[in-house]
């Protein structure tokens, strides 16, 4: 929604809502808010709301640490699960100091960088991403077990399905909050589910992506249920993985696709640390068609990057290795950088790799470079690139990297 500050107030005013919620992100992506009145609207937007940088991960120490929320007024949404009298709406928000200037931490403020760097450059780069998670049973105190909440495979009907139900409210609830998913379906794994969404512009696809983590984990706990985004929840089963699909378009009309994507693969590397920031995330590598190796493909989702049948408006790529657990604003600002990159500077992408990788043998492999095997060998590989070090500030590395 293209709303203004005039906008938001109306609605406050006109649709009874007495709490708005203004959400940030900490440095690895998790949701944050506080909650205020709505007398407290046009302090939040003239002055900010303060905030404790200090209790917040990554943001830092006792010293110095007032900071100030931002709320986007493009950003408000309805929460469909709170009480519709004196209802809750929430605005994402930017994050600044006292002074004014935005605060380095802030992903929201990398990701807009980049797209303004994007633009310089003529370019127009969409995002559309792929959330899978698993869904669980919880005990008699509602925490999580480890049982799945059904033993149902790959796109399965009810009964054997029976997220239907919630994948559909999830569905339900992310449209009436104004975003619009695409598809969904069950996963492979036991009780996991995976929801698609439509092309959006980078920033509003970052918020979705927190936005639908939220809807997923209220909708979850509601039917007595936990939801799990973790990158492998359960050790021989598919992990969870956060697959992000990237067209370009230019204002040239010249397909950039090619040289974008070997930008990508040139640097995926020193990316890595923060499109998979776990240990847990390198368990899901190279396991159940998690990519292990920096390879592409036309159709072959055993690759690295996937360049799926379509054509036009519809011609992207798909990074298969990033998951849930990476911070949408900082993965879609590297990937940007990263693409440009490769069109600045015409690279082309290697041959494409037409096998399938996990039933190759060691002969065919031998000489195929592979992403990190482990989080200290990408924090390795991360602190000592200059790209990641011209892109993001020194507090972000350190914070992923240390």
């Amino acid at each position: 929604m293209n709303l203004t500050i005039r906008d938001v107030k109306e609605f406050i005013e006109q649709e009874d809502v007495s709490f708005i919620r203004l959400a940030f992100c900490d440095v690895f992506g998790k949701q944050k808010n506080v909650s205020v009145m709505n007398t407290e609207l046009d302090r939040a937007f003239e002055t900010g709301i303060a905030i404790d940088a200090s209790a917040v991960k990554g943001f830092g120490s006792e010293e110095k640490s007032d900071l100030f929320l931002f709320p986007d007024a493009s950003t408000l949404a309805v929460l469909p699960w709170r009480p519709s009298q004196g209802s809750v709406v929430r605005m994402f928000c930017d994050i600044r100091y006292p002074d004014g200037t935005p605060f380095e931490l802030d992903g929201r403020n990398i990701l807009k960088k980049a797209v303004d760097f994007a633009k310089s450059e003529n370019l127009e780069i969409s995002f559309g991403a792929e959330h899978e998670f698993y869904l669980f049973k919880t005990d008699d105190e509602g925490y999580p077990t480890n049982q799945p909440h059904d033993r149902a495979g790959y796109m399965d009907i009810a009964p054997e399905d029976r997220g239907v139900n919630i994948r559909r409210e999830i569905c339900l609830t992310l449209s009436e909050m104004g975003i619009l998913p695409e598809s969904s379906h069950h996963e492979e794994g036991p009780g996991q589910h995976e929801v698609d969404f439509k092309y959006s512009d980078p920033l509003s696809s970052a918020d979705n992506s927190v936005t639908f983590k939220s809807v997923v984990s209220t909708i979850a706990e509601q039917y007595g249920l936990w939801a799990d985004f973790s990158p492998k929840p359960l050790p021989y089963e598919s992990g969870n993985g956060l697959h992000i699909n990237i067209s370009v378009k230019s204002r040239d009309g010249k397909d950039y696709l090619g040289s974008f994507m070997a930008g990508v693969l040139n640097r995926i590397k020193e990316m890595t640390a923060f499109l998979n920031p776990s240990e847990e995330s390198y368990k899901r590598l190279g396991v159940k068609k998690a990519p292990k190796y920096i390879t592409w493909s036309k159709e072959n989702r055993s690759q690295l990057v996937r360049i799926p049948a379509g054509s036009g408006k519809y011609r992207r790529m798909e990074l298969r290795s990033p998951d849930p657990l990476a911070n949408p604003y900082i993965a879609y600002a590297l990937l940007i950088y990263a693409g440009i990159e490769g069109i600045k500077n015409s690279m082309q992408a290697p041959p494409p790799t037409d096998i399938n990788l996990f039933n190759a043998d060691a002969e065919q492999l031998k000489n195929t470079e592979t992403l990190p095997h482990s989080l200290k060998e990408a924090n390795a590989i991360a602190k000592n690139s200059d790209f990641i070090r011209r892109i993001l500030p020194q507090r972000v590395i350190d914070t992923y990297t240390l």
